[in-house]
């Protein structure tokens, strides 16, 4: 009775565990024959830089084919988050071909990560009220009911975006811009950072997957300096642009029933746009009316899978 007993748990328990439903593995490599429009800002960017796209990959290329250090720790960041490491390459490459030009060595974002780290007097607000005050407005009390990061800062996002966004209220003009971009960035100096140009609010919708998985500090808004110190510091940035990744990898898998991970250029792509899961649930609702419906690569991650045999002998 009592092996009986266990069987039958180990039967509910498995039932619990299994998929559903297997995924649709996205084959490698493009969908669309020709690189897609690349963004206006990336073309105005490289234009005040003197720079072509070409070159900008070539330098982010060099820097990563001299620093064996930094391929290693990519390469461990990306076995504790159970993902190809070819996916945070491209994130890497494809940031700083189109959003940012490479520095001469990685050794500058530890540096950088430490002067962030000094400077103890930054805070994230807007309005001469601090993130956690705005927070505590009445209209942001359904969030407080989500059990994980990456859900409770999408709720709250989309709170600011419904009422306050471009609107006066309490005497307090918000402007026509994202929350990231209103409440993230009290340097003006850019609204993402580090190796893998990362946002402070995209970091804090992973900082709980990075903490159980890497066992890193979590952390909250009223930690701006810590926060701006890891997505600048390799050694934490690394482990938060894993997590990213898989969280995609995941919500794609769960919400689209399809399987990206074989796919770095739509890795890199949802890396670039965001919005993880409106696009998952858009593409589960495109998929119903059309099986054979793929995710699509932007310019950006286009460029990714496109040159992934370069890429990958990096590795």
């Amino acid at each position: 009775m009592q092996l009986l007993r266990r069987a039958f748990i180990l039967l509910l328990a498995l039932a619990f565990v299994t998929p559903a439903f297997a995924a649709v593995m996205v084959p490698p490599g493009n969908r669309s024959k020709t690189q897609p429009a690349i963004d206006m800002s990336s073309i105005k960017r490289v234009g005040e830089t003197k720079e072509s796209f070409e070159a900008k990959y070539r330098q982010i290329y060099g820097l990563l084919k001299r620093d064996k250090g930094l391929i290693r720790s990519i390469k461990s960041s990306a076995a504790r988050y159970g993902i190809d490491p070819i996916h945070m390459i491209g994130a890497i490459v494809g940031e700083h071909t189109y959003n940012v030009g490479a520095i001469d060595s990685a050794q500058g974002y530890y540096v950088k990560a430490l002067a962030y780290l000094g400077t103890k007097d930054l805070v994230f607000g807007f309005g001469g009220q601090t993130i956690d005050e705005f927070l505590a407005k009445p209209e942001f009390a359904g969030c407080d009911t989500y059990k994980n990061n990456y859900d409770l800062w999408n709720c709250r996002e989309d709170v600011y975006d419904k009422s306050f966004r471009g609107k006066a209220v309490d005497g307090i003009s918000y402007p026509r811009d994202r929350f990231s971009k209103t409440f993230f960035q009290p340097m003006f100096a850019g609204q993402t950072f580090g190796l893998g140009q990362i946002n402070p609010l995209t970091a804090l919708t992973v900082t709980d997957i990075v903490h159980r998985t890497s066992k890193l500090p979590l952390l909250t808004e009223d930690q701006a300096p810590e926060l701006y110190q890891a997505i600048m510091d390799p050694d934490m940035s690394l482990d938060y642009m894993a997590a990213i990744i898989r969280l995609s990898i995941d919500v794609y898998r769960d919400t689209a029933g399809v399987d990206i991970s074989k796919n770095p250029g739509v890795t890199a792509t949802l890396y670039n746009v965001g919005d993880v899961k409106v696009r998952a649930a858009e593409l589960a609702r495109e998929r119903k009316r059309n099986k054979s419906a793929m995710p699509q690569e932007n310019y950006y991650g286009w460029l990714v899978n496109e040159r992934e045999a370069d890429l990958r002998a990096l590795l």
